[in-house]
This record gives structure tokens, sequence and C-alpha cells, in this order.
């Protein structure tokens, strides 16, 4: 059972225990400096501080610079429309507004303060906050009961020159709309044309309606119901309420069983309940059933389902399809804003939002996005017409989007590259685009080809794809048939364009391989019989054409063992030196803003002196090809022989190799792991050692000790991994592990790449 659906005394229980474990709430504030010294105090506070408060001062667009205005949101409330639950009070709402502000930081990394106010008078309200500009770069109103919330918001908006954004009125409608968009066109239908029933006449229901006509949709076809039934002409009560007033409609139907028919999409912000299975029987054909209400919907999704097969269903829940979540919006609408020091968060910048949402839901979902939701299928169609919540590529699509949309709009202080923009927000969803940075602009220079044997393979496609389209590599595919590949290309969503397919058991370059195969063969106990077949098989296909020159460069192995894909590319390939030389597998870690490699991960279990060097050697020449001045410790139990044994000795005689080979390596050993990441702790016992800053290259004693570290590293810290980088082939040979994502192959491959730079 999951936690949704916990029994209410349970639920209680775990709600409770949740908020109060250990610190007190959900949230806290940290320093993004140091704050350890004397020196830092006076930094920080006086006298120091006193420098950027004379800057601002005298600039105040420099408070951007020198705090953390830039990236800081208030969310506001007064507590009167606290979810379900009404006009519970400020503080009693206190819980849900830390809630938003983890859904800013975890989401779209924004800091929040929140704010409660005993405020009930919406002018004071309005008064209150617009004294709060100094403080935020943005301002989030958050359940305000309706109508006071549109006049807050509408007051605000008129005087202050930062964001204000109340999420239950546009998120809501956002999120909502870039599904309905989907939808209609599942169901090939014009937005212009429908007829749309909305039930709720609050904050988020009329931002909706009004969403909806910017998007196109007849205002004269959009009927609206509140607690007292439809909205229409001649109810008397008209003037009440000037936001309601533009949906009162000429219709003779005066409640929602009589409106709803012939209605082709149901809009619900309303209550649990309020929509029967009958009417849903009266709604046009292929109705969409948006039931929005929190936490039950107007109708349940098996209730919908049954009254009407041909429905799209959306809800605000997540144990149905097509949640309608604002979390899709808010922090990713305000990241946007905030890069680009918006004064306003204003229609276009939704409609941005909304186009972008549209677009990503038809997208393909990455395999670490469906592995967050227990591997459901996630493709565009009617249980899937809105991106998922954890979905990390939302940031890149709505914030580039809502940013591009302030800029061209006027509202934007600061303007930037959007382009660029897009490969920082890059970044902070695909943690290796900042590590592998220098190896992209060295691939794009000169895209090589690489061979993947396993063509066929979903997660090979897209890595292909994007290689082809980032013009990272000139993909080869090994295929049994070009036709069917092609079409899972194209079912895929995935461009084949500078993509070559080579159907391998059936090519002219099969005879040439078999026969320089055999060659280099025959006298290792390989016959023509052997050779022939072993040419069927993928895993050799690949290595003969690196070989041969028909590619640069082989990455393999997402469906076959590690010693599987090996063997031929040791046996064809070989290493760099020749026979007696080992191949090995590097780690690559980024921590805290540094990258550390450790070596050997993958191949050589207990290495003797010889093969140590090799490993030493294989990772100093990846560190130089990926544009890094290798600093080498050589790992132990010992520190610099304070013990003696046949480990520490073949050490020490490595480093001599080392030192011998590369003059100007610096290179010490052997020392203990924690020593080595300690500079000032090295220095003040061992003032000796060459190593003047942290090490780049650590060197295992044995494959156990690499093997364990690299996994302990990945499970016990927040630590980047990329892995294992194959190192010591002849010619460059990446190896992919099954469980490898689209990015890691990526990567590897593009690795790969850049490792032909040393063959020249």
């Amino acid at each position: 059972m999951s936690d949704l659906h916990l029994p209410k005394n349970r639920l209680r229980k775990a709600a409770l225990e949740y908020h109060s474990m250990g610190r007190k709430g959900k949230i806290e504030v940290v320093s993004t400096k140091p704050f350890n010294t004397a020196k830092d105090l006076s930094l920080a506070y006086t006298p120091g501080v006193a420098i950027p408060c004379l800057e601002i001062e005298k600039d105040p667009h420099k408070a951007t610079e020198y705090t953390a205005k830039g990236n800081l949101v208030g969310v506001i409330t007064n507590g009167s429309a606290v979810l379900g639950l009404g006009n519970i009070g400020a503080l009693a709402g206190k819980p849900v507004m830390e809630g938003k502000g983890i859904l800013f930081k975890k989401f779209a990394d924004i800091d929040v303060f929140d704010i409660e106010l005993n405020i009930s008078d919406p002018k004071k309200f309005v008064e209150v906050v617009k004294t709060m500009e100094p403080t935020f770069g943005g301002i989030n109103l958050e359940d305000i009961k309706a109508p006071e919330c549109f006049y807050i918001e509408e007051e605000l908006k008129k005087t202050m020159n930062i964001p204000v954004f109340h999420d239950d009125q546009h998120g809501t409608a956002i999120i909502s709309g870039a599904g309905l968009i989907n939808a209609l066109e599942l169901v090939d239908k014009k937005i212009k044309d429908i007829k749309i029933v909305i039930v709720g006449a609050g904050a988020a229901g009329i931002a909706s309606a009004n969403l909806y006509i910017k998007l196109g949709a007849d205002p004269q076809k959009i009927f609206m119901c509140d607690s007292k039934g439809v909205l229409y002409e001649g109810r008397g009560d008209e003037d009440r309420n000037k936001y309601k007033k533009p949906f009162f409609r000429k219709t003779n139907a005066k409640v929602l069983d009589e409106i709803i028919e012939g209605a082709d999409v149901f809009a619900g912000f309303s209550a649990k309940g309020i929509l029967k299975k009958e009417m849903v029987k009266k709604m046009a054909d292929h109705p969409l059933i948006f039931a929005m209400a929190n936490p039950d919907p107007e109708i349940t999704y098996e209730d919908a389902k049954e009254a009407r097969p041909d429905a799209i269903i959306a809800t605000g829940r997540s144990d149905y399809p097509n949640q309608i979540n604002n979390v899709l919006g808010f922090p990713y609408i305000f990241r946007g804003a905030l890069d680009v020091e918006s004064t306003a968060i204003n229609d276009e910048m939704q409609l941005a939002a909304v186009k972008a949402l549209s677009q990503l839901a038809k997208e393909e979902v990455p395999d670490e996005v469906k592995q967050k939701y227990g591997n459901e299928p996630m493709e565009f169609g009617p249980d899937y017409i809105i991106p998922k919540p954890f979905d990390p590529r939302v940031l890149l699509y709505t914030a580039s989007a809502v940013a591009e949309a302030a800029i061209k709009t006027g509202v934007a202080k600061k303007i930037i590259d959007i382009a660029q923009y897009k490969e920082e927000l890059l970044a902070k969803i695909d943690w290796t685009r900042n590590m592998m940075r220098n190896i992209y602009v060295l691939s794009k220079k000169n895209p090589k080809k690489i061979v993947f044997p396993e063509g066929d393979n979903n997660k090979i496609i897209w890595a292909a794809s994007e290689l082809a389209n980032d013009k990272l590599a000139k993909p080869i595919l090994l295929v049994d048939n070009k036709d069917k590949t092609i079409a899972k290309f194209e079912e895929l969503n995935h461009c084949y364009q500078g993509i070559e397919f080579i159907e391998y058991k059936n090519s002219s370059l099969y005879k040439e391989f078999v026969d320089a195969y055999y060659k280099m063969r025959q006298r290792k106990g390989i016959t023509q019989r052997i050779a022939y077949k072993h040419l069927k098989n993928k895993y050799y296909f690949a290595p003969m054409m690196v070989k041969l020159g028909y590619a640069d460069s082989e990455v393999g192995g997402i469906e076959a063992s590690y010693p599987y894909v090996l063997k031929p590319a040791l046996e064809i390939i070989g290493t760099e030196k020749g026979e007696g030389q080992v191949v090995s597998g590097m780690h690559w870690i980024k921590y805290k803003n540094r990258s550390i490699f450790i070596t050997d991960t993958a191949v050589n279990v207990d290495p003797n002196e010889i093969e140590l060097m090799d490993i030493v050697s294989n990772g100093v020449e990846a560190l130089k090809r990926f544009k890094f001045q290798p600093r080498v410790a050589m790992l132990s139990y010992s520190n610099f022989g304070s013990v003696r044994d046949i480990n520490t000795d073949k050490i020490e005689k490595v480093i001599k190799l080392a030192e011998k080979k590369y003059p100007d390596l610096i290179i010490e050993g052997p020392m203990q792991a924690n020593l080595a990441l300690d500079p000032e702790r090295l220095h003040e016992f061992y003032p000796f050692s060459k190593l003047q800053d942290m090490p780049n290259l650590l060197v295992c004693p044995n494959l156990n000790s690499a093997n364990i570290a690299i996994k302990l590293l990945s499970k016990l810290s927040s630590a980047h991994i990329i892995g294992p980088i194959m190192e010591g082939f002849d010619k460059p040979v990446q190896l992919v592990t099954r469980s490898s994502d689209v990015r890691n192959i990526i990567n590897l491959a593009t690795i790969s790449g850049v490792d032909t730079l040393r063959l020249k």
C-alpha cells in the first residue's frame, strides 16, 4: 500500500512524525560561504559586510550580485484558503508554505522564505507585501481565497517591480492548459470549436477559463458553475463578483446535469463526487475529463472510464494517469523569470510555459524518469498527455521558454543568450555536462566514426541520435535489418540523419574481415571455420571495423556481459604496446567541484609492478587528453614506508618507473587515501611530499580495493561518477554495462572519440 492510500489514522501518525522528527519543520538556512574562522566572520559580518552594503547603495542592481535576492522567492499567504482545508489561518498554513519552499528548492534550486501574515483585509495585505520588495526576487502568493486573491495579485503587479504570481490561479491553469492542448490533438478537435464546462468559480477555475481563451477557446462556449449552479444570465447575482461576471451565459441550463450535455471538456476545480457517471455519458464523443479536485477528484478515474471508455481523463492524483500537478509549473516559471531578472510574469511567459510542457509530453521519456515511476509505460497518448513531476527535463523546456518570452516582451532586465542558457540548464539536470565540457568541445571539432554492435537496442538508438544531432560523433549501427531499425527510430521519435546502418551478417565487408581475422589468429587456435563463425557475431565484427579503419572506435556491452565484449576487443584490437601490456578501467568522480579519477576499477585483479605501471601510464595519458594536469597518488594502507611489505615495495618501484618515464609527473606514495585527500594534513606530517595540491588520479593497488571504493562512493556519497573508462587498447574501445543509461553511453562514446587523438 502506498503512502497515498494509508488509512487516515496511520497517515496522521506518519505525517506528524515526518514533520516533527529531528529538527522541527522542513526547512533550515544554510550558509553558502565558508564560516569557520575569525577572517570568515570579518568578511561575512562586520567590518567586511559594510563594503557590499555601500556598493548596493550606489547601485541597487548590485543586490543580485552580493546577496541572495536574485534567487529568493517569498511564498506568502494569509491562510484563508489552504489546500482543501479552507480558512484555517496563517499559522496553521505554515507547514504548507514550508512544503512549497522545498518544492522550489528541489525542482529549480530556488531559495524561499515563507511568510505567513495574519491579515484578512486585502488592502492591508497588499501594503505589507509591497514593503518586502527589497528582500525578494519574486513573490509567490499562496492559498488566498477568492475573490480577494484576484484583487491582491492585480494590485501587487501594478506596484511591484518583481514577478508576482498567484500559483493557485495560474499554476493549475498552465498545467491543465498544456494537457488540454495535447488531449485535443489526440481526439482531433480544435479548441475554437469545443464546449467547455468548468465547475468551480474560484481562483483556479476563473484563471483556467481565461487561459483557455488565450489558447484559442471561444468564450461563448465556456460555461462555468459555482456552488449555486450554472452562471447564467438572469440569475440575479451577475454584478456581485466582477471576476465571475464575464462568464455568465445565455442558457436555459441551470445545473451541471443540464449544461454537461454535449460538452467536449469537463474541467473540475471543486469537490469530490460532483460529476456523476450519468453526466459523463451525456458528453460529446471522446470527452476530456479533467477532474482536478484534491485530494479526491470530482469523479474517480475508474468511474469515468466505466461510463466513457473513449474519454481522456486527468486528475490531481499521482496514482492515476495524467496528473495535473502545479509543481510542473511554478518552480520552472520562476527559474526562467529570475534568471533574466524579469519584472513580471506576463501572459506571454505563461503561454510559453504551456507550450513547453505540451511539447515535452511528446518527447521520448528517459529510462531514469520511468524508473522513478516503477517503469510504467510513458508514451504520448491518452494516458500520457502531460510530463511527470519528476522529469528533470521540465526545467530545461519550461525555464528557457519563460526566459525567452520575458526577453521578447521587454520585461527582462537581463538579456541572455538563450542557447547558452539552455546549456546551463542542461548542466543543472545532467551533472555530466559540466564534467564533460572540454571533451564535448574536442569531439565537436572533429566528430569520429563510432561503431555500436548493439544497433537495434533502444538505448543505443537514442544515444546515436543525440550523438549525431549534437555533432559529437558519426555513429555506425550494426543491425539485423536496416529498414526495421529505421522504423524503430521513427516509432521512438528519434532522428537517424547522420547515422550509418550496417547489416553485419550480410555485409560486403564480411569476407574481408574473415580473411583478416584468420590471418591474425591462425597461430592462436583459430581455424577458417571458426573465423567465419566469429565474424557473424557482432562483438567480433565491430572491433574488426576499428582494426581495419572502417570505424575510429567501438562502444558496446549494453546487451552482453563485460568479458563477452572485452575478449574479442582484446583479441582483435589488442593493447597499445602489444602483448604484455594491460588495459585498465578508470572511473571519473566529480565531488564538490573537484574531478578525481580512480583506477583500475574494472580489469586487473592483482597487477604486478609492470602491470601497475601500465595502469598508471594509462591513467596519466587519459588525463592529459581530458585536459587535466595529472597529479598521482599511489594508495596503500601504509604511509611512505611506515609499514613495509611486498605491496608497498611494489608501489615504490612503480613510482620510480613512472618518474623515469614522465620526469615532470607529480606522483607520490604509498599513502593512505584519507591523507591523499587532505593536503594540509599531508604537509603537516610529511612536508617532503611533492603533492602541493589534492591529487586527481588515485591508483589503487588491486581490483578489490578500487572496485570496492567506487561502489561505496556511488552509494554512500553525493559524488557524480562516470565510467568505467577503458584505457590501454591499441585503438579506442569503451565498454558500457547493461545497466548504463543513455547519458553514460553518450559520455563514453564521446570519450572514445577523443581517445583517437592519441593515434595522430
